[in-house]
């Protein structure tokens, strides 16, 4: 965003650095991601998230680090293999030799600069098994899908072994309705050794309510004994765009409840995190943020998709929604 020319002001208008923006405004837990060898674009690689967990550090934030083990977006509906591991994609002992190696690798340099997370996410939004061949959705074979997931746990908890150093484990499912058969399924088959369900809860696409998700949360808490974090969540402050890159998140099914406005935005964060925390809920954290409009353009559009429900208004402002942090700070 910065690099395409972004500037975000603070609350007294002035520019300041993103990351102290929200430090200041109370945020204690920043989310990266991490590409494995993303050719087509010079971010979210290893060297770029160590610029970033620099910042966030510097800042007095932890890191929560999100290992895609993809070279593009990995979510429910695309979970491509790393190019570099696809001649082994169908050889699951070898695929996870890999697994193991890059992710302990990577803890290991991350922790030489001082810049080691907080917790990892073993892959994102895995509602689909992992490491698939590009194009591919199979069904979850979960004699396959447990190895693999297991064995990236074992690079972290014997690299925390190894340097004495706690990085926590996190699994990510999309919507609360489906990390309740996931995370049974899971467990069923042997991964229970994780300290974290993390999920995303966008009510555009979930067919859970607010109660819902609390609902949801109560009942992972009971059956996993683990911590539950909503980890993506956004609300729009406005149905109107600033650029010609389509909004994502426009008419919602909250939209009775909580509108459109700066108003709407900041009582459905408060709402959240109320539900969140009174369901036995750890957390919650806000995707994507800073996704202002700028000049450049995604493989979808020139501008972002996103500008309508970032915590920065058109004028780079924060909208009155920044100050859920302050209003929830624990």
């Amino acid at each position: 965003m910065e690099d395409c020319g972004a500037v975000y002001l603070n609350s007294q208008g002035e520019p300041q650095d993103p990351y102290v923006i929200f430090s200041e405004a109370g945020a204690n837990l920043v989310r990266l991601r991490l590409w494995h060898s993303p050719g087509w674009t010079n971010y979210s690689n290893l060297e770029d998230v160590k610029k970033s967990i620099s910042r966030a550090k510097k800042a007095g934030m932890k890191v929560l680090l999100a290992f895609h083990y993809s070279d593009d977006w990995a979510d429910p509906n695309k979970q491509d293999v790393p190019g570099d591991w696809l001649p082994f994609v169908d050889a699951t002992t070898q695929l996870s030799d890999a697994l193991y190696l890059y992710t302990y690798n990577v803890l290991k340099e991350l922790h030489s600069l001082n810049l080691l997370p907080d917790i990892v996410q073993v892959g994102n939004e895995i509602n689909a098994m992992i490491l698939q061949r590009p194009g591919e959705l199979k069904p979850i074979d979960w004699k396959r899908n447990a190895a693999l997931l297991n064995r990236a746990i074992k690079a972290v908890r014997n690299f925390s072994a190894t340097t004495g150093d706690k990085v926590g484990v996190m699994l990510h499912i999309a919507q609360p309705e489906n990390a309740l058969w996931w995370f049974k399924e899971a467990k069923e088959n042997g991964v229970i050794d994780f300290d974290f369900i993390g999920i995303s809860y966008y009510p555009k696409w979930s067919d859970k309510s607010l109660q819902g998700l609390g609902d949801a949360i109560t009942t992972l808490k009971n059956m996993c004994h683990k911590e539950v974090m909503v980890v993506e969540t956004a609300y729009p402050f406005t149905l109107n765009g600033q650029d010609e890159a389509n909004n994502i998140l426009g008419e919602d099914s909250l939209e009775d409840e909580f509108p459109a406005t700066q108003d709407g935005q900041l009582a459905y964060l408060n709402t959240l995190h109320k539900t969140v925390k009174d369901s036995g809920g750890s957390g919650v954290l806000y995707w994507e943020p800073a996704w202002v409009s700028t000049s450049c353009a995604t493989r979808w559009g020139k501008g972002s998709h996103w500008e309508n429900a970032a915590l920065f208004d058109f004028f780079s402002k924060p909208t009155k929604a920044m100050l859920w942090f302050r209003n929830h700070k624990e």
